[in-house]
């Protein structure tokens, strides 16, 4: 399977990837490599693992990891046009993110898939069209006999093992199209079963929204507590045997709890400690940011556009993207995760895909019983804009945001060179595209407003 190289990163940085020849790699840590022994942990009956033949989709000749034709002209400033910029890095800073090459490093890339090659399948380019003007890099169509294995196991799981949805919303299950959406976003998943870690935790994420804050039967009011007792699925709950059993059987009394609690069984099968306690941090942060939307829904406030971008840098996809190296089969060590440089870099890239969601889903919300929240919304009101330009705003905003992220990716890159990091900023970057590629092309879900 081809490296998936980290996106296209600002030629900004290029002083700092040009001095990447004067760092050693005294500090690299075998991507794969020995895990701590940790006890076997409760783990709901499922379909056992079945390896299936995969391949990897090949890039289109000529053509540079995350980007486009290599002989394409890179414009320097992006207009709100139907083109969208595609930068290349600097050779010093692509070597960086190829990471380190010769005798004895192959341990240090990406693990290799333990599914049998088969011929590819046929290839349906997903329909659907950027937002003009959105800063996005293109991404290989997924791998189309991993998306229908996958698509089939999450619908199963759903469906037979934790019932996260009654039969009226199947045809919204299928819409989501998640199976293609995980594949999109983890490239060097090395098996099915790794991709299903990242699969089962979204459809878990998404029941939470649906049924607990959104028109699922969602209601801010009492949100807090019903957050609480579902986190207790994921980070569970220390009392007494007198009181354990009534707790136990909560787990078990509603869809969204329900699939947290099977989700995460799963997940902890295939992560080390310290990533179940990052996933867990990280969704109590999301939890956090329900909270904040529920609040304002209760006292019909507009925030003021910065207090909205406060809210949504914890109301956002960060779980996902902060889970790559799990689904990639390796871990980034919990000291290198908590630099604060590597927080920035998740944080920037969870608040830019956050913003990908509010522009591709513009339309539907404004289609939506009440008055959703979302960036252009809030641009609209509070800067008195008209709705065209508050949406072009936004699109700004997020290119701003994808900027800084690459930038600072680049910079810790050459300051941090450790396997570990590159391979896990490449895999965020992955994310990062993956997901801009799902949004684009869910012409289920969403549409693009006529404003071009």
């Amino acid at each position: 399977m081809p490296d998936p190289g980290l996106s296209p990163l600002q030629s900004s940085l290029s002083a700092a990837a040009d001095r990447f020849g004067t760092h050693v790699l005294d500090q690299a840590h075998t991507v794969g490599a020995e895990a701590d022994a940790r006890p076997a942990l409760p783990f709901l009956p499922g379909p056992p693992p079945v390896p299936i033949p995969a391949t990897a989709p090949e890039p289109a000749a000529g053509s540079v990891p995350g980007g486009g034709p290599s002989g394409d002209p890179i414009p320097h400033h992006l207009s709100h046009d139907a083109t969208t910029a595609v930068r290349e890095p600097k050779p010093a800073l692509e070597r960086i993110l190829r990471g380190p090459s010769g005798l004895g490093t192959a341990g240090l890339h990406l693990v290799r898939r333990e599914e049998p090659p088969a011929p590819p399948a046929p290839e349906e380019r997903a329909q659907g069209r950027p937002i003009p003007g959105l800063y996005h890099h293109p991404v290989p169509e997924p791998d189309a006999v991993r998306v229908a294995e996958v698509s089939r196991r999450i619908k199963a799981w759903a469906v037979d093992e934790v019932q996260a949805f009654p039969p009226e919303w199947e045809d919204q299950f299928d819409g989501f199209s998640v199976g293609r959406y995980m594949v999109a976003c983890h490239p060097d998943a090395p098996t099915i079963d790794h991709l299903m870690i990242a699969t089962r935790l979204m459809v878990a994420e998404n029941a939470v929204d649906d049924c607990y804050c959104e028109d699922h039967g969602g209601s801010p009011i009492g949100l807090g507590s019903r957050l609480l007792l579902a986190h207790t699925a994921l980070d569970p709950l220390h009392t007494t045997k007198e009181y354990e059993p009534g707790w136990v059987e909560s787990l078990q009394s509603d869809a969204p709890r329900r699939a947290y609690r099977s989700a995460m069984e799963y997940f902890v099968q295939l992560a080390t400690p310290s990533q179940a306690d990052r996933f867990r941090h990280d969704m109590a942060r999301l939890h956090m940011g329900y909270l904040a939307e529920a609040a304002w829904a209760e006292t019909d406030h507009v925030p003021e556009v910065w207090e909205y971008l406060a809210m949504r840098q914890f109301n956002n996809f960060r779980p996902c993207p902060t889970i790559t190296d799990s689904v990639g089969g390796y871990e980034l060590p919990a000291d290198l995760h908590a630099r604060p440089a590597m927080q920035r870099v998740i944080a920037l890239a969870g608040n830019a895909t956050t913003i990908v969601n509010d522009l591709y889903s513009y339309t539907k919300e404004l289609d939506s019983p009440g008055r959703h929240l979302n960036l252009p919304v809030v641009i609209a009101e509070r800067e008195d804009r008209s709705e065209r330009d508050a949406y072009l705003k936004a699109v700004d905003v997020h290119n701003d945001l994808m900027h800084a992220f690459e930038a600072e990716a680049a910079a810790l890159a050459a300051a941090c060179p450790a396997p570990s990091v590159l391979r896990f900023l490449r895999g965020v970057a992955a994310w990062v595209d993956g997901n801009h590629y799902w949004h684009m092309t869910n012409t289920y879900r969403y549409s693009l407003p006529d404003f071009w």
